[in-house]
C-alpha cells in the first residue's frame, strides 16, 4: 500500500453541511469517506462547507491556499434529481429561495460584482459522462447549478481559479437524496452511498488522469 504524504500531488473535494431542515446532507456523508484515500497518485483531502453564502467560499479558498490542490471537486445535495449530475455552468447571480444557514437570504445579488456573467466548468466533463456511464452509474451534463449556495460556491471557485491560479482544474457535481432521506419526499429519486461513492472516485480519476475532453453529444432540447 502506498503511503500518503504531505509532498503527493492533492485533490480537494468538498461536501456541505445539511440544510432545508434535512438531518444530514448526502454531499457530506459520501465525500468525507474519502478523505487521506488515494487515487490515481494523488491524495485525497475532504472538507465540509458551511450551507451559506460567502462564508462557504471564505472556508475553500483557505483550504485551497493551504493544501495548492490541482484539483478541486464540490459536490452538492440535487433532492428530486435520480442521477450524478455534471454541472457545466455557474452564473454570477444569487436568488435565494430559502435562507441559508445563517439565515441570509439573497435575491438577485452577484456572487462577486463587477465579474463575468458565467464561467464554464474547468473539467473534462464529458470524459467524466462517459466513465459514469461506462460503470453503468446513471449520470448526465447539467445545464444549471441552481441560484443558491452550491452556484454560489461553483461561481466563487471557477472565478478564483480564473483569477489567481489558472492551473487548477475544478467544477461542481450534484448528487441525489439518499435513500433514508427520500423516504421522507414522497416520489423523489434516490441514490445509495456505495453508487457515489463509486461515482466519486470515477470521476476524481477522470479529472486527474484525461488530458483533453472529447466531444459527444450530452445536451438538452429544453
Amino acid at each position: 500500500m502506498t503511503k500518503l504524504t504531505s509532498s503527493m500531488p492533492c485533490v480537494l473535494i468538498t461536501g456541505f453541511a445539511p440544510f432545508g431542515g434535512e438531518s444530514l446532507n448526502p454531499s457530506w456523508q459520501a465525500v468525507s469517506k474519502l478523505d487521506e484515500h488515494l487515487i490515481a497518485k494523488h491524495r485525497v483531502i475532504a472538507l465540509e462547507l458551511p450551507c451559506e453564502f460567502n462564508t462557504s467560499l471564505e472556508v475553500l479558498y483557505k483550504a485551497i491556499e493551504q493544501h495548492h490542490p490541482v484539483l478541486v471537486l464540490c459536490i452538492g445535495q440535487a433532492g428530486g434529481r435520480s442521477e450524478i449530475s455534471i454541472e457545466r455552468i455557474a452564473i454570477n447571480i444569487d436568488d435565494a429561495r430559502i435562507k441559508d444557514n445563517a439565515g441570509k437570504q439573497p435575491i438577485d445579488h452577484p456572487v462577486v460584482k463587477n465579474a463575468p456573467a458565467a464561467y464554464f466548468a474547468q473539467l473534462p466533463i464529458k470524459r467524466m459522462l462517459l466513465a459514469l456511464q461506462q460503470s453503468e452509474i446513471p449520470a448526465a451534463i447539467s445545464n444549471t447549478a441552481g441560484t443558491y449556495v452550491c452556484n454560489h460556491v461553483m461561481y466563487g471557485l471557477l472565478h478564483h481559479i480564473n483569477e489567481h491560479e489558472p492551473h487548477i482544474k475544478g467544477g461542481f457535481v450534484h448528487i441525489p437524496y439518499l435513500p433514508s432521506q427520500a423516504v421522507h419526499h414522497n416520489g423523489a429519486a434516490s441514490m445509495s452511498e456505495e453508487t457515489v461513492l463509486s461515482a466519486l472516485k470515477v470521476m476524481i480519476n477522470e479529472a486527474i488522469v484525461a488530458k483533453q475532453d472529447v466531444k459527444v453529444a450530452a445536451g438538452t432540447t429544453h
